[in-house]
């Protein structure tokens, strides 16, 4: 229901000829703030405790008066974590995460009781507490027998993957990423993909025969890959019989295309270290004859192994060379520094790998860059999203209401744009005041 609008909207226009199928289409992606304050793992363990314990006063304060010691409790979670200054040794900020820690277990404790009302653990301020305990402490006995929460250490214990780690109490999406070595952030992404035309003015030259219009808005969490996105898109694009014929996309994107749609996309570089400094032999440098399931190595020696194997759930090839061949190569140190001395490779399945070649190719040709600049257009359309709607910034928490944040603004912006298409005649330039006064004296 939250699309419902949007896509009313877009049938509209398919429906008017404004968006046609087999048309050229781009999408690209930007991050969202969400609309959380920024906790670090100390500020957070505490701010889980005080919701829980927030909700339950709210939902159960006759069974949480009776079951923990609610002023004593009071001292501690009256103040919201982050408003007050917290200890800037390391050994009074390690106490103080243990004492969240011990609330915490206490509060878990009390509530699993068997006494306790069953639907005081469905609450969701008890469930983030859980989740939020379970990713920031250990639980061990000490010599006395007693349970104890340690602070987990991510050498010694482990910690969850980052799309599995909650960022605040009140927001269960958010997660904390990354892209780059500059922008880190605590939120969601959004993708947004929309028409691109070649800018052809119609008879009387005034404007393009059709506005480029969104045609799909998809909201992640900020871990989400841009590679998973692609697949909903291209789904939602043909239940609405607008699927592209040309589809650009950011290189952070899949290369592979659906059925009748070709993808422009760069593809990831190659990220051996030979590829990386751009000498020595990486993998174009060597021959493959797939049928005799054999590599040949630039200095003409012959792989000694060939091992198909399954490598993170998709298949491989694993290429080895004999040893006694590459310890005595004159062309070893461009090859390999491997502690084992010979020179391995993986390689992909044959017509992924030679499909992987031939894109490599292709994108480095002019006409491709020519091809792939269109997808640059997308970037004001997502300025505009931001400056109009102000797209960057969620205004609600959890996925689903920014989701629907988006789709709105995603629909705002195709009436924008469907305004300035029908407006009578070619709207004038827009001129800064100092321009217009400059005219007035010099007339």
């Amino acid at each position: 229901m939250e699309r419902l609008i949007f896509d009313r909207l877009v049938e509209h226009c398919r429906q008017e000829g404004l968006i046609v199928a087999g048309g050229k289409q781009r999408t690209d992606s930007t991050h969202v703030i969400s609309a959380v304050r920024d906790l670090n793992r100390l500020e957070l363990a505490g701010e889980s405790v005080r919701a829980a314990l927030e909700a339950l006063a709210t939902a159960a304060p006759t069974w949480l008066g009776q079951a923990m010691p609610v002023a004593e409790l009071e001292l501690r979670y009256a103040a919201r974590a982050g408003s007050w200054r917290l200890p800037v040794s390391k050994t009074k900020r390690d106490r103080l995460a243990e004492v969240y820690g011990q609330d915490a277990l206490a509060l878990l404790h009390a509530l699993h009781a068997p006494d306790a009302p069953v639907w005081l653990r469905e609450i969701e301020a008890v469930q983030l507490l859980r989740q939020v305990f379970l990713q920031t402490y250990y639980v061990h006995t000490d010599a006395r027998g007693r349970e104890v929460a340690r602070k987990r250490e991510a050498e010694v214990d482990g910690v969850p993957p980052g799309h599995l780690r909650l960022a605040s109490p009140y927001d269960p999406h958010a997660r904390w990423s990354a892209k780059g070595d500059e922008l880190f952030w605590c939120g969601y992404k959004v993708h947004l993909t929309e028409t691109c035309g070649d800018g052809t003015d119609d008879d009387a030259g005034t404007r393009p025969r059709s506005p480029n219009l969104i045609t799909d808005v998809a909201t992640t969490v900020a871990t989400a890959p841009d590679v998973t996105a692609t697949a909903g898109i291209q789904h939602r694009l043909t239940e609405r019989q607008v699927k592209p014929g040309e589809h650009y996309l950011d290189s952070g994107y899949p290369s592979a295309a659906g059925e009748g749609i070709a993808m422009i996309t760069p593809l990831l570089a190659d990220h051996s270290r030979q590829a990386r400094a751009a000498e020595g032999f990486d993998k174009s440098a060597f021959r493959i004859d797939w049928t005799a399931r054999q590599v040949r190595c630039p200095e003409g020696r012959t792989s000694a192994g060939w091992y198909p194997v399954q490598q993170h759930g998709h298949d491989a090839i694993v290429i080895e060379f004999a040893r006694s061949h590459c310890s005595s190569c004159q062309s070893r140190d461009k090859c390999t520094t491997a502690a084992r001395g010979n020179r391995m490779l993986t390689l992909r399945p044959r017509e992924l790998h030679e499909t992987v070649a031939a894109a490599r190719a292709e994108q480095k040709t002019d006409a491709w860059q020519a091809k792939y600049a269109l997808r640059a257009g997308v970037e004001g359309t997502i300025n505009q999203a931001l400056d109009v709607t102000g797209l960057r910034r969620a205004r609600y928490r959890g996925l689903p209401k920014v989701s629907l944040q988006h789709a709105y603004s995603a629909t705002a912006i195709n009436v924008i744009r469907l305004d300035a298409h029908w407006a009578e005649g070619p709207r004038p330039p827009r001129n800064s005041r100092l321009t217009r006064l400059a005219h007035q004296r010099a007339a």
